[in-house]
């Protein structure tokens, strides 16, 4: 899946008697437990990440729904202006990408390189393991820690795309630092987050590398289906809980920040820039 495609008055201490000196410390101390007692502003799972386009208030989207890092299936940010404090991961979307230019913009976002969206897919990169492999070596030369190519599914399949992608990297003594996934549940129930916990561990057993999960949701593509958003808002909030709690998913983002005529319930704001009941969930998901 991929939006390129498819379309936050005192009282001076010298004027106090020493008689009134034990109420105006027991006083103090009332106020200073009551001000510790308060909680901070919960932080956001350094984890916690989106995939954005460049809509309108992009930039302050990201930073209102607490994400800690984000991406737009390219190498540079574009048009959408970087929240303070937050990490643009950029993309090498697919084989027109691997040139000398989108390269260097790439080098020049960070240390993190995700590559390849989909290439499984006739709709995305639609790339056969022996030309993502040819092309390997361009990206390793960043120097940047590299994802994996995100196939759109069975990354935990024997013999599957990125199964033979592995072992083609792993014989050729290529590098790749971690696993980009996508994940879509066609069951809209309390047990989708189960689900997509499984899926998780089996490719992680099957490949002992990090977890980035950068795309997810409720969503039925083939049928159109999706869940009504008090579903989709439910879902957000297991399944962050369940992905923080995982210790080898080292990032994972939600797809996607802008709501559109296809996606259902999927999208975190509204075509008018109100956060939607997914939104809402997704800002207060992730956070201690």
């Amino acid at each position: 899946m991929c939006f390129r495609k498819k379309t936050h008055a005192g009282v001076p201490m010298s004027r106090i008697v020493a008689n009134r000196l034990p109420i105006l410390l027991l006083s103090v101390t009332v106020v200073l437990g009551l001000v510790a007692a308060q909680p901070a502003d919960a932080a956001s799972s350094s984890r916690k990440g989106v995939s954005a386009t460049s809509v309108a208030d992009a930039g302050s989207d990201i930073s209102n729904v607490g994400a800690s890092w984000y991406y737009d299936w390219s190498p540079s940010t574009g048009s959408i202006a970087r929240p303070a404090g937050t990490e643009f991961v950029p993309m090498i979307w697919g084989a027109a990408e691997v040139d000398p230019t989108d390269l260097a913009t790439a080098e020049q976002q960070g240390t993190e390189l995700l590559a390849f969206n989909e290439p499984d897919q006739p709709g995305q990169t639609n790339m056969t393991v022996e030309q993502a492999l040819d092309l390997w070596p361009q990206l390793e030369a960043t120097g940047m820690r590299l994802g994996a190519p995100a196939v759109s599914y069975g990354a935990d399949t024997p013999g599957g795309w990125l199964d033979q992608f592995m072992s083609g990297a792993a014989a050729r003594g290529y590098r790749v630092d971690f696993i980009p996934l996508h994940w879509y549940g066609g069951d809209f129930s309390s047990a989708a987050t189960g689900e997509l916990q499984s899926y998780l561990q089996a490719v992680y057993d099957r490949y002992h590398k990090p977890i980035w999960l950068t795309e997810f949701g409720l969503a039925n593509f083939g049928t159109g289906q999706f869940p009504a958003g008090a579903q989709q808002a439910a879902f957000v909030t297991a399944a962050v809980k369940m992905l923080d709690g995982l210790p080898f998913v080292q990032r994972y983002a939600w797809f996607a920040l802008p709501a559109n005529n296809t996606d259902g319930s999927l999208g975190l704001f509204s075509g008018s820039g109100q956060a939607t009941e997914t939104g809402r969930a997704f800002e207060a998901a992730g956070r201690s």
